[in-house]
């Protein structure tokens, strides 16, 4: 089953949990408890789109459609987990939520294939304060695309041997070849952030930073890099409670660092270093796009929304694809294999 025909039955199911009662009764019970009995709610025949009944009974295509919606719902179940089983849904938020989700990341594809045929170049840098939702649009973008064509680049702090090297250089390892597109998650204006802010520079460096990355930026997009920089902008009071669900949630402690709990500390600090970073690099040439990330939805449809609008991209169609028959030589013969090589089948 192709992509879009997978896309065109989500769209069809998201449209009958949307409409009225049936919402209530069958939507929000497939969203919230994914994978029981997850087609039950569409064999009823009021509840099905004649259209989704005929295309949709192949039992393997039945099945995809029940993974994208997993996918999702795991993903949204990461963001809260001990909130996520005792919601009670009782409004078209959600459902609409998922439904332009999953139209968006259609696009997403449409723009990947684009990009395999055009071999343009695509570099999205991804800023913002600490806990603003960054890592959940980015995980959203790739969610449904080809790692080797959207590649996330999530460096480290230096090491001892690049902090002698041109402060850019590490960054340049990373950028896109033709027909990619590479997502930082968080990217050279570090220097501009943290490390102005926890001393991890000198003013000097700090200085000739600002006095290079705009001809740093030129050059990348002289060379046919398409180049898109987002900040996520969050309120002290949202941060403040999202650093406290992940203190109290074990499945989110590992994203607290000492760095983090600092920033906490120096808001306004991280506040004065963001005002000087616009003052001196948001040009015409690379402008800052700053996206309210104080409700994760709405940020991830609106990043995503705007992220499709800034590229100029074509909807290639599919290539024609024949699986060709298996192979069959009547000498062979299958060997057995040991059972203890096989994993243990606990669920």
């Amino acid at each position: 089953m192709s992509t879009f025909i997978l896309f065109e039955a989500v769209f069809e199911i998201l449209n009958i949990v949307i409409r009225g009662k049936t919402h209530n009764e069958y939507g929000m019970k497939c969203l919230s408890y994914p994978r029981i009995q997850f087609f039950q709610f569409l064999d009823h025949g009021p509840f099905l789109m004649p259209s989704l009944r005929e295309k949709y009974t192949d039992p393997f295509s039945r099945a995809e459609i029940q993974e994208a919606f997993d996918e999702e719902i795991e993903l949204d179940m990461a963001d809260d987990v001990p909130n996520f089983w005792g919601a009670q849904f009782t409004d078209l938020e959600r459902s609409q939520y998922f439904h332009a989700l999953i139209k968006l990341q259609a696009e997403l594809v449409k723009l990947q294939k684009w990009l395999n045929v055009s071999h343009q170049r695509i570099v999205i840098l991804f800023e913002g304060r600490d806990a603003a939702g960054k890592g959940g649009v980015i995980k959203r973008i790739t969610q449904r695309l080809d790692p080797r064509v959207c590649r996330v680049a999530a460096l480290p702090a230096p090491n001892d041997r690049e902090k002698t090297q041109w402060y850019f250089q590490r960054y340049v390892a990373h950028l896109p070849a033709a027909g990619e597109m590479v997502l930082f998650d968080r990217s050279w204006y570090n220097r501009a952030g943290v490390e102005k802010v926890m001393g991890f520079c000198t003013d000097t460096e700090y200085e000739e930073f600002f006095q290079s990355v705009p001809a740093f930026e030129s050059l990348l997009i002289r060379s046919g890099i398409k180049l898109i920089k987002y900040w996520f902008s969050v309120t002290d009071q949202e941060q403040e409670s999202r650093f406290m669900a992940r203190i109290h949630n074990p499945m989110k402690q590992w994203k607290l660092s000492p760095t983090d709990l600092e920033s906490r500390r120096l808001w306004e600090e991280y506040t004065r270093a963001k005002e000087k970073m616009f003052e001196r690099t948001h040009t015409t040439e690379s402008p800052w796009w700053i996206v309210n990330a104080t409700d994760k939805r709405k940020a991830r449809l609106n990043c995503i929304s705007h992220l499709l609008e800034q590229v100029d991209y074509e909807d290639i169609p599919p290539k024609i694809v024949t699986l060709p028959p298996r192979q069959r030589n009547s000498g062979y013969v299958r060997r057995s294999i040991a059972n203890e090589m096989y994993v243990s089948e606990k669920y």
